[in-house]
């Protein structure tokens, strides 16, 4: 069982519509899925009724994990195992600083989404020095990237998150069938299986796989990402 938790103390970014598409990519990889929603919001766990109401075929359990029961998160992830589950992916409410450590803590790849723009890209690295403290493996998904030209934005934003660790490939593109996909139910490999947007999640699966098997992902990569994650 594999634990990988979407973390952001920034709305906005995309955290929900990512790990609603990344499940589905996961599933059709062959692995069996559990999405657990933290945020109050309950925008996963929305999009799993409506998933539910379309009979789609990819098989995906979706449920609310109410904040109370983090404190047995280990014990949950090993019966979620003992039933079969291979991958739980956890979306968060980026405000709960004590929930993020909890969920942290029991994961075993932190992903922190950020936009292309200076306020996404410190509040990113705000949630990264909880990581840290938690000591686990953790890696920035730079999304909403423009996807009609090369942005300077994006590169620079790139590179200041390479700067403070690992970051996940590949950038991903602001595309509409992500909305799309998600007001369906669906993930976007579904929605759109040959499109780009699709074409990303599935690389970013894949990036994920390796880095998990490798374990190549760290919380940081330098003294200089220690001293920011300490600060």
């Amino acid at each position: 069982m594999r634990a990988i938790v979407f973390l952001t103390q920034k709305g906005g970014t995309g955290k929900t519509t990512l790990a609603a598409s990344l499940a589905v990519a996961a599933a059709q990889a062959g692995e069996r899925v559990i999405a657990l929603d933290l945020d109050p919001q309950a925008s996963l766990a929305r999009w799993g009724q409506r998933r539910m109401a379309a009979q789609v075929a990819t098989p995906i359990m979706v449920e609310p994990l109410e904040r109370d029961r983090l404190q047995r998160l280990p014990a949950i992830l090993q019966g979620l195992a003992g039933a079969g589950f291979t991958v739980a992916l956890f979306d968060t409410a980026g405000a709960d600083g004590a929930a993020v450590r909890l969920v942290a803590e029991a994961a075993n790849l932190c992903l922190l989404p950020s936009r292309p723009t200076r306020l996404d890209v410190e509040a990113t690295a705000a949630t990264f020095r909880a990581v840290f403290l938690a000591k686990r493996r953790a890696a920035f998904v730079l999304n909403q990237c423009p996807a009609t030209y090369r942005s300077s934005r994006a590169s620079h934003a790139a590179k200041d998150l390479t700067d403070l660790g690992i970051l996940a490939e590949p950038l991903l593109s602001a595309r509409m069938d992500y909305q799309d996909a998600i007001a369906a139910g669906l993930g976007v490999t579904e929605y759109a299986g040959q499109g780009r947007a699709a074409a990303e999640i599935r690389a970013l699966w894949n990036w994920i796989q390796a880095q998990l098997a490798g374990g190549k992902a760290e919380r940081h990569t330098d003294q200089r990402s220690a001293r920011q994650a300490a600060a």
